[in-house]
């Protein structure tokens, strides 16, 4: 089943954090995963939320786990929480019988 890890993210510092986003889609695709949302424009339809959202696919939730915790995401992971305030979760997908 496919998992998704959800990025709510307020950038704080859009210089610095251009430096960790650049190589994020490189990173993911190497693990198996794939970018469905990466920015873009947001309309706000209820509540208050940060300005970008992002949304990465990977084929399960292990897979996007290991991507996490990888050594190579880990050694740019405090380049984004210096330049932005984060939400993330992994969601798991619908499967064949939901």
């Amino acid at each position: 089943m496919s998992a998704y890890i959800i990025a709510r993210i307020a950038v704080t510092d859009p210089e610095v954090y251009m430096t960790y986003a650049a190589q994020t889609v490189a990173l993911a695709e190497k693990a198996g995963g794939r970018f469905l949302v990466k920015g873009g424009a947001l309309t706000q339809l209820e509540g208050e939320g940060p300005s970008r959202v992002v949304v990465i696919e990977f084929s399960d939730r292990v897979s996007a786990e290991a991507w996490y915790a990888s050594d190579a995401y880990q050694a740019i992971l405090p380049v984004a929480q210096q330049s932005s305030l984060r939400d993330l979760v992994i969601v798991d997908g619908m499967g064949d019988t939901e």
